[in-house]
């Protein structure tokens, strides 16, 4: 007897990799692909034997690597980056600048 239902659709593994690393929502993985939510659910079963949340989270780190790449070759160009990542990694704040006290006070009479 032959199998009937629909053909399961396959989707592209390194497309979809990418994406995850992009950060890319499952929602915009769902409309790349033209499939839905269950459909992404149920190949990351069938691919990875895990959910799509958890393989969205292994996933991800790789984009987020990339992204501190470009962000720490971006400092080395640009003061602003160069802080900004400063304040982020190494507990670098801005501080207003002390003035010091001269000990003198005006006191008002009127």
């Amino acid at each position: 007897m032959a199998k009937t239902g629909r053909p399961k659709k396959e989707i592209d593994q390194d497309r979809f990799e990418k994406l995850c690393g992009l950060q890319c929502t499952k929602e915009d993985i769902c409309d790349f692909f033209g499939v839905t939510d269950k459909t992404i659910d149920a190949w990351c079963k069938r691919t990875y034997k895990e959910s799509f949340s958890v393989v969205f989270k292994q996933k991800r780190g790789k984009g987020k690597c990339s992204l501190r790449r470009y962000q720490f070759a971006l400092a080395q160009k640009n003061a602003n980056m160069a802080i900004w990542l400063g304040k982020q990694y190494l507990g670098q704040k801005d501080e207003p600048e002390q003035q010091a006290d001269s000990g003198v006070q005006i006191i008002d009479d009127l």
